[in-house]
């Protein structure tokens, strides 16, 4: 229970349905140092915009309001080694990551459902908009897009196993998100109207790059930015700065629009050029996931989404190892960018995915 109108319909949902309902939230950060203030509080920006102290409080209220048990666990430890830790080592290498997908796989469906074994919890509900089925055919679990396009979540979920996937319950993913908020509403759930977030819950001021610089010990090297010939046209203060497709923020004055193409960690370059160069129709993956437990015997076809809020692409992906993928794309896509995930579909069906290696 992060706090939020999701999670908070999905806890009510189930306790209204006859299950026994524990409502766990994750401390994430150090509140030693918060300002208890309540505006402070209402903002809910101590620490984020993500299980911060009204986010708690939130929980607790919600829980309180459906009769269920609430506790809070401290994954404070957990949280800054597995994602703030690898946020900050892939930016300094030159990569750009996406912390939410090792939230959900490292922390939610994995440190979190460990825990709910202690209370012997048969599963782990969250408010992802996502489905989670069992094929009685093929006698194993599919992950779904959930049914409100506009808020699926599948994509942060790629990394799920079959064990963990036995183990998930998804009660808002057959849901729209007006239909949540009506819940909410019926269910008298003070949350009702609470908005969502959307930036990084670590990094509330949208400062990526200033967070990554507080947190090394030496701040990252500077270096040169580069056109595709290798002519020199400006320096940059740090890779962790940029990411492939940026144009802004570079401190060119070229007389045209020019984009970050790649990150050069070995050299601490950047190399820049026009838009129409950004297009790549070949990706590798590593630490890939297949729902199905198996990597395909066969090259398949599927759609392949390499960010979030970017829109499916027809593409053939080729399992080269256990854990490797080769992706083609029937056409060009715009800033295929390291670090990120990249997600294959069938339809509504995730069949897995994995961590953008090299375009």
């Amino acid at each position: 229970m992060s706090g939020g109108v999701d999670s908070s319909v999905a806890a009510a949902l189930l306790a209204e349905a006859g299950h026994e309902v524990i409502g766990l939230s994750m401390q994430l950060y150090d509140q030693r140092e918060a300002d208890l203030s309540p505006g402070a509080l209402e903002k809910g920006d101590a620490f984020g915009s993500c299980c911060s102290l009204s986010d708690l409080q939130d929980a607790r209220r919600v829980a309180q309001a459906i009769g269920c048990p609430h506790y809070i666990l401290n994954l404070e430890e957990t949280f800054q080694r597995t994602v703030v830790r690898n946020f900050v080592d892939e930016y300094a290498s030159g990569r750009t990551p996406i912390p939410c997908v090792h939230c959900n796989a490292d922390l939610k469906f994995d440190t979190l459902a460990s825990k709910a074994s202690g209370f012997g919890a048969a599963a782990v509900a969250t408010g992802h908009y996502a489905r989670a089925v069992f094929d009685e055919d093929a006698r194993r679990y599919r992950l779904l897009r959930g049914v409100d396009r506009a808020k699926d979540q599948s994509y942060f979920l790629f990394s799920l196993t079959q064990d963990q996937l036995a183990h998930a319950m998804f009660p808002v993913g057959h849901l729209t998100k007006p239909e949540v908020r009506a819940h909410a509403e019926r269910l008298g759930l003070a949350v009702a109207d609470k908005p969502d977030s959307h930036e990084i819950c670590f990094v509330p001021d949208g400062d990526a790059g200033g967070f990554v610089e507080r947190q090394l010990e030496s701040a990252p090297a500077d270096g040169e930015i580069v056109n595709e010939r290798g002519e020199s046209l400006g320096r940059h203060r740090g890779l962790h700065r940029l990411t492939v497709g940026q144009r802004k923020g570079l401190g060119l004055a070229t007389g045209q629009p020019l984009y970050v193409l790649r990150l050069e960690p070995a050299t601490s370059r950047v190399v820049v050029g026009p838009r129409e160069a950004l297009g790549e129709t070949t990706l590798t993956a590593s630490g890939v996931n297949w729902i199905s437990g198996t990597p395909p015997a066969a090259p398949l076809r599927a759609t392949a989404r390499i960010r979030h809020r970017h829109t499916d692409a027809a593409a053939t992906v080729t399992a080269d190892t256990a854990d490797t993928a080769r992706v083609v794309f029937d056409e060009p896509q715009i800033a295929v960018t390291p670090g990120q995930a990249v997600v294959f579909y069938d339809g509504d069906d995730v069949l897995g995915g994995g961590w953008i290696a090299s375009r």
